[in-house]
């Protein structure tokens, strides 16, 4: 009996020796298996430097109609939505005031008339002639003055956008009579980066695409650049035209922008390759060196290019970087390359 048991316990110590020894060596063998990873050679490429702005669309000139006075208004000529004419009327204010003042003129000129026969043989002195003269001049460019707000004409041609008073309603002054915007051209004012300061150029070209328009690009020009730098947002304001002589673009619509600044000549990458740390903004290719290990590089991305992006920084032309197995891989790790 004692036998049998001396045997069983001889048994267990030798069956648990076996399986340590198995065990240690299965972690020995999964220690030493090396990571396989994918690799893909970047190169050099032609990368267009393109830069995207937001903006909202201007009418290219606005102007409010309006009398300089507090006045009635006698008639309304045109509606909101209007095309208007450089020129046309738009609105004819009562007129009493006028009439008022053109009697007061004729007074005035039978009295000047007679001071001015007066002065001639002397029987009033020239300072009297001389206010009588200043009474008179003032009267008549107080007329003229009248006259060019009885009638309001448009000074440009373009569309009427707003409306804020009926016919009869007595102008106050808070608001203008009508809004006339001119949309053939419209504008877009646009805050460049200074880094780009050199490179903007009056002239240049710039695709517009907007919101209510789906992909459709319109075609624009840079027609004028601000010569300073605002300090506190480091850009510059650049006014932006479109011709827009089908009208389709209106003012107040969401515009894109795209400038395009040439091309540079960048490595570009897959994105595969592209590994975001966690907790940061940060992004790293894994670089493979010395035909062995890999090593962890932090990159500055630029453009993303469809399933590339445009490095600028941080790997070099010819490097052959890992598209697939970073999941496993720490820096310096030795890998085994497979196709």
């Amino acid at each position: 009996m004692r036998t049998n048991n001396v045997f069983k316990l001889t048994s267990a110590v030798v069956l648990t020796m076996l399986m340590s020894c198995s065990s240690g060596e299965k972690k020995t063998e999964e220690t030493n298996i090396k990571p396989k990873v994918k690799l893909e050679t970047v190169n050099m490429q032609d990368v267009e430097q393109l830069s995207e702005f937001t903006a909202t669309v201007l009418a290219g000139v606005s102007n409010k109609i309006a009398p300089q006075a507090p006045v009635r208004i006698q008639k309304l000529h045109v509606e909101v939505g209007d095309h208007v004419s450089a020129g046309q009327l738009l609105v004819t204010m009562d007129a009493t005031t006028l009439k008022q003042t053109e009697m007061q003129i004729d007074n005035q000129e039978t009295e000047f008339n007679r001071i001015d026969e007066l002065y001639k043989v002397g029987g009033v002195s020239k300072s009297v002639w001389d206010a009588q003269k200043t009474a008179l001049s003032v009267a008549k460019e107080t007329y003229r003055n009248l006259q060019e707000n009885n009638q309001l004409l448009s000074p440009i041609s373009g569309l009427v956008t707003a409306r804020n008073y009926d016919n009869g309603d007595m102008y106050g002054g808070a608001s203008p009579v009508y809004v006339v915007e001119q949309i053939r051209p419209v504008k877009l004012m646009v805050n460049v980066s200074e880094s780009y300061f050199t490179k903007v150029k009056k002239g240049m070209d710039v695709s517009v695409s907007l919101d209510v328009y789906g992909d459709e690009v319109f075609q624009g020009k840079v027609n004028l650049i601000h010569p300073t730098i605002d300090p506190a947002t480091r850009t510059f304001p650049v006014e932006l035209r479109i011709a827009n002589n089908d009208e389709r673009v209106r003012p107040g619509m969401f515009a894109r922008v795209i400038m395009n600044f040439g091309a540079l000549r960048h490595v570009v990458a897959s994105d595969l390759s592209i590994v975001k740390q966690a907790g940061s903004g940060d992004r790293y290719i894994y670089v493979y060196k010395n035909n062995a290990t890999v090593s962890y590089q932090k990159v500055s991305l630029g453009r993303r290019l469809g399933d590339r992006y445009e490095v600028l920084s941080g790997i070099e032309d010819g490097d052959r970087i890992v598209v697939t197995g970073q999941s496993r891989l720490t820096n310096g790790q030795e890998v085994e390359v497979v196709n």
